[in-house]
């Protein structure tokens, strides 16, 4: 029997529903409430021996998948759904009664997995890259490991007092595209159980087209996962004259991931990467120096243009901040109250309970202690310069915790690795300036940047867990704790995992494991440390850009984002967010046009499931000897990619418009 706590402003159903209510994605009324599907007056199973080990164990295996992944293409795919959908099967499977509890437990602590790994293979195989021009550089376990540790655990303790500003007062004002496909997924698994399974089988088939579909290009190229225009030879020639270039990432996640932003943020991206890719690097191609004229496009984008994005991401997260001074302020405000013995003014409603504001002081103190001593025993070996390291840190990754997030909730993606490298780029020349330079600095900037990107990637995916857990009606606190030892398991296993990655293919050749982002860290890094130079001006444009967007009422974090990433993966957004237009008006009835968009939704979230769990898939049979396709440039893959997302946008369109 379940306790039912006695509360009269909590009426008690008989039966949970088994779908989100009306109001889940929308913004409330001025007295209406959400009410998520797990009622907040009742105790659920959540936390359980199986929910625990079964989280750990895919913790442990996705952490492995993910690493090699991203090591390999520079991208790391997001755990968070595949588990939801393993958790979801096992489930039904093992006959669980009252699953969605544990289920979102499984989520919440085997999604530590991607989170970690982005934050480590980002930033420290660069020590292994430099390792070859600089043998004295050294590079172990232990400084692997607890990188990665004291990064995940700050971000957690960074991020909490944020939570119910995120997830309860901006309901509805953020899509939050993966916590929103995650949670679809944990749904269809209640709604299978109570017998009402419409929905829980169009995600399946949902899942199935995106998974197939991705799967099929990322393993054997039957058709190109980017058409772009430099692949006919009118195409190439106007890239060679003017550096114009068009592209767009064909695969059904992307799309999927479009949907659910919506056109509003959709747009703002694209037209970021369309300024820097039809304007920018025109212009520098066109009257920058022989050197600049003589690159591609891709090679300008990756060189300099990309730069103006950073800068304006690293403004955008200052103003960020500062819109953000007083919800900072409550947060310590609430801490320091709590410290002093005074009553928090926190509802004792199992739905809304954190961990308490005075525990995670006390925890915050300890990891930053812990840290310093890391950095002076275990790193840098001088006192001072390791405080200096330590107060480099500590105010980044707290300030950035809210740009994260805010990234996340908007648009899915962390720009983590914009971020950190922003942060290098500060941490060195400070480093610099207080006398640590040379391999003992690359060394120092590194293992830094090491736990500040697995801090801002931790405070993004976090996010998304609370907000799955938010609409479905999970304990907070219970998320909040366990966390904690998912954080450690990812670490060690990342950890071993480089290791024996590195000793096995090391990330110097591009055709094995590439390393992207590790080796664009420790370009920047190397001439700072050894005397070379840092283009600051880019920097700078970047900053004044932002500063300009928000005047001029611009979101300046969804712009900078789209000047950051690559064109073909901003392209697929807009498609989406089109598609997500068009379904929310293809009726005259409002109802009719809402039963459609959310059943767009839906199918949306099938592909971007879909999509993440094949990618897996794909990772396995790569790394088990199927060699990477190379065949997108062709004329013929370039054609048959334009057939096959032309129909793929047409399933979504028209699946989304039967509802009724």
């Amino acid at each position: 029997m379940e306790k039912v706590k006695t509360n009269p402003d909590l009426p008690v159903a008989d039966v949970d529903p088994v779908d989100l209510p009306e109001n889940a994605f929308v913004e409330l009324g001025d007295n209406e409430e959400y009410r998520p599907v797990m009622h907040p007056a009742r105790d659920y199973a959540e936390v359980t021996p199986y929910s625990v080990t079964v989280g750990l164990i895919l913790a442990v295996i996705f952490s492995a998948a993910a690493a090699y992944l991203g090591l390999k293409v520079g991208q790391v795919f997001e755990a968070a759904i595949p588990i939801a959908i393993i958790a979801v099967g096992l489930s039904a499977r093992l006959k669980k009664k009252d699953a969605l509890g544990q289920n979102v437990i499984i989520q919440s602590i085997g999604a530590c997995s991607g989170v970690i790994v982005a934050g480590t293979i980002f930033t420290l195989p660069a020590l292994y890259i430099l390792q070859a021009s600089h043998p004295e550089i050294t590079v172990n376990f232990i400084e692997v490991f607890l990188s990665s540790l004291f990064g995940g655990v700050l971000g957690i303790l960074f991020f909490i007092p944020f939570r119910k500003y995120f997830v309860k007062d901006m309901h509805g004002k953020y899509p939050f595209p993966e916590a929103t496909a995650t949670t679809q997924v944990l749904i269809s698994g209640q709604s299978a159980g109570e017998g009402a399974g419409g929905q829980a089988k169009l995600l399946v088939v949902a899942s199935l087209v995106g998974g197939i579909y991705d799967y099929i290009v990322a393993t054997f190229g039957w058709w190109s996962d980017v058409v772009t225009t430099t692949a006919y030879s009118w195409g190439q020639a106007l890239a060679d004259k003017t550096k114009f270039v068009f592209s767009c990432n064909t695969g059904a996640a992307v799309l999927g991931l479009g949907y659910i932003v919506g056109l509003k943020y959709a747009f703002v991206i694209f037209a970021g990467s369309i300024f820097v890719w039809w304007f920018v690097i025109p212009l520098m191609g066109t009257y920058g120096s022989p050197e600049i004229a003589a690159m591609s496009s891709a090679q300008i984008f990756a060189e300099y243009a990309r730069m103006i994005g950073i800068g304006g991401i690293a403004m955008a997260g200052i103003i960020g901040i500062v819109k953000s001074r007083s919800i900072i302020g409550q947060a310590v405000g609430l801490a320091a109250r709590e410290l002093k013995g005074q009553q928090s003014t926190q509802k004792a409603v199992r739905w809304q309970l954190d961990i308490s504001m005075k525990h995670i002081a006390y925890f915050t103190a300890i990891a930053l202690v812990g840290v310093l001593l890391f950095f002076w025993f275990g790193v840098i070996h001088t006192f001072w310069q390791a405080l200096v390291a330590w107060l480099v840190v500590t105010v980044i990754a707290f300030l950035f915790t809210t740009v994260a997030a805010n990234a996340i909730a908007i648009v899915g993606s962390n720009p983590v690795s914009g971020m950190t490298l922003m942060t290098l780029i500060i941490a060195s020349g400070v480093f610099v300036a207080i006398g640590l330079n040379g391999t003992s600095g690359i060394v120092a900037a590194m293992v830094l940047g090491g736990v500040v990107c697995t801090a801002l990637s931790m405070a993004g995916g976090f996010v998304t867990d609370l907000k799955i857990g938010y609409w479905l009606g999970s304990t907070p606190r219970k998320q909040e704790t366990w966390k904690f030892l998912g954080t450690l398991v990812s670490a060690a296993t990342v950890g071993g995992v480089m290791l024996m990655l590195n000793k096995v293919y090391g990330f110097t050749d591009p055709n094995i494991l590439a390393a992207p982002q590790a080796n664009a860290m420790a370009k920047v890094i190397e001439p700072m440390m050894m005397g070379g130079a840092t283009p600051w001006t880019l920097y700078i444009v970047g900053a004044i850009l932002a500063l300009i967007l928000n005047w001029l009422g611009v979101p300046a974090l969804a712009f900078c984002l789209g000047m950051f990433l690559p064109l073909q993966l901003n392209t697929p957004m807009l498609v989406g967010g089109l598609v997500s237009w068009f379904v929310g008006r293809s009726s005259k009835d409002p109802a009719v046009s809402k039963a459609r968009t959310d059943r767009g939704t839906l199918i949306a979230s099938g592909l971007i499931a879909g999509g993440a769990l094949f990618g897996v898939f794909a990772a396995i049979t790569i790394f088990c000897g199927v060699p990477v396709p190379t065949n997108g440039g062709e004329f013929t893959p370039q054609i048959l990619g334009l057939v096959a997302y032309a129909a793929l946008i047409t399933f979504l369109y028209i699946s989304s418009k039967k509802a009724k």
